[in-house]
């Protein structure tokens, strides 16, 4: 029996073990999706206790307790934070299988030095570590990116944000590593919702340019393009239910947008036409701009109405959704596709049964001199555990070209979570080194080193024309 979480933790093979201590272990990290909040970096925020670190926001781990009984008291309400830091460790033995389990004890073994494993029992020996380590200087935010050897982080922004702390960030001559913005317009797409003409209004006022029409949105959005990009935004990134293709007359958008303006209710039909006309518009602005383009898709979010009234959105309610359907997202793209107008796009669905679908349909739009126009992205949220890596690894390398893979990113809230990249490194060197010990694929150490370097760091770094030297 092996030891728990070992060195050799989830490598089989000496090939495997190989790929990641030559290759994999101390590759850099570069973020190049997540949600961590850049005012805590510019502060250089040092926390009080584990639980702000890993529970504050983590709706991973709320949705867990919730599943184990916990109390909502608990978890996003009024107890103290060790009453609730006690009930997580009290989650956590039944969490066998669960990736949580391995990220927590990944977290601990390189941020606290703790070899052991948290449970009811062992509560209170983690909390009274990991709080006498976190008063250290090593452990704030900064000192934390750059221990875990991030080059470069992209965070997730509003349009209407003034990037005032990505601003501070930049100006910050004794803080190395990168914080970018990424453009996240979702608010300017939910036309069906009642915050659109709102949020609608406040565009209009960081903009200058008074929204009346379509036409007049576009220049606002094209105003606030312009200034992400000057402050050295590369990436966008779009949360949908599933690429819509709805193509309609352009004086037809206008008008739905007047009648939503009006405070008409928009229909569904009405809001697709909407949408298409706004992606296929943003789409265009990308490509002239050289930005990248990506698409999470295939989430119902909100589920439980009542929950949602309380605690509001990104909180534990979102599932897997079963309906992205081909032909619309081939649609898109084939319009695109059309004028050559399409930009560098990342496809990521929450539904591991759109695996295939995409890396059919990203074949479909490949086009020189840009390598891996539209590809898909790393296992996603619901995905990404161990199995949900292989399965879209492995379907990636069964109908594309695995070696050109973009790799891994946090997608998180927390500083801690850039054990996830050392975690997806083990099970990439292992499925790789896998197929080589099985006679798959030759031991080719210059061609493997070039894999498994490009998966986890060189091939993003090119793919998104980030300043960054080659590892």
């Amino acid at each position: 029996m092996k030891a728990f979480m070992d060195k050799d933790f989830l490598l089989a093979t000496d090939t495997a073990k190989e790929l990641y201590r030559d290759f994999a272990e101390n590759a850099p990290i570069l973020d190049y999706h997540c949600h961590i909040n850049p005012q805590e970096i510019a502060e250089d925020r040092q926390f009080d206790n584990i639980f702000q670190v890993w529970l504050g926001g983590d709706h991973y781990k709320w949705r867990q307790m919730r599943t184990n009984g916990v109390p909502e008291e608990y978890i996003t309400g009024d107890k103290p934070d060790r009453e609730k830091f006690q009930k997580w460790a009290e989650t956590m033995p039944k969490l066998i299988g669960n990736p949580l389990y391995h990220w927590s004890h990944l977290e601990l073994r390189k941020y606290f030095g703790y070899q052991g494993y948290l449970n009811g029992d062992t509560a209170q020996e983690v909390w009274d570590l990991c709080n006498a380590k976190l008063k250290e200087p090593s452990m704030s935010v900064r000192n934390l990116i750059k221990a875990s050897n991030v080059t470069l982080i992209c965070t997730t922004d509003d349009p209407i944000d003034t990037l005032e702390w990505h601003r501070k960030i930049a100006e910050d001559e004794s803080f190395d590593v990168q914080v970018l913005p990424a453009w996240r317009p979702d608010k300017v797409t939910n036309i069906d919702k009642p915050t659109f003409v709102p949020y609608i209004r406040q565009l209009s006022e960081r903009s200058g340019i008074e929204v009346k029409d379509f036409g007049s949105l576009k220049a606002a959005l094209q105003n606030r393009l312009d200034f992400f990009q000057s402050m050295g935004c590369i990436v966008t990134d779009h949360a949908l239910r599933y690429v819509m293709y709805a193509p309609a007359a352009e004086a037809e958008v206008d008008a739905i947008v007047k009648r939503a303006f009006a405070g008409e209710t928009i229909g569904e039909e009405e809001a697709a036409k909407y949408r298409t006309a706004e992606m296929l518009f943003l789409a265009r602005e990308y490509n002239r701009r050289n930005m990248v383009f990506q698409i999470h898709f295939g989430c119902i979010r909100d589920n439980n109405a009542d929950m949602f009234g309380k605690l509001g959105a990104d909180t534990g309610f979102d599932a897997i959704d079963n309906h992205a359907p081909a032909d619309q997202m081939a649609g898109f793209l084939n319009t695109l596709s059309a004028t050559d107008e399409i930009p560098k796009t990342i496809l990521y669905s929450l539904n591991p049964n759109d695996n295939a679908t995409i890396n059919t349909l990203i074949g479909c739009f490949c086009k020189a001199p840009v390598l891996n126009r539209v590809t898909q992205g790393s296992a996603w949220w619901f995905n990404d555990h161990k199995q949900g890596m292989i399965e879209q690894m492995t379907s990636y390398a069964n109908l594309s070209a695995l070696g050109n893979f973009n790799g891994m990113l946090t997608d998180s809230r927390s500083f801690l979570s850039y054990t996830r990249h050392d975690y997806f490194r083990r099970i990439l060197c292992n499925l790789i080194g896998g197929w080589v010990e099985n006679g798959e694929y030759p031991y080719d150490r210059k061609a493997l080193q070039e894999i498994v370097k490009g998966i986890c760091y060189n091939n993003a770094a090119r793919f998104f024309d980030f300043a960054l030297k080659q590892y």
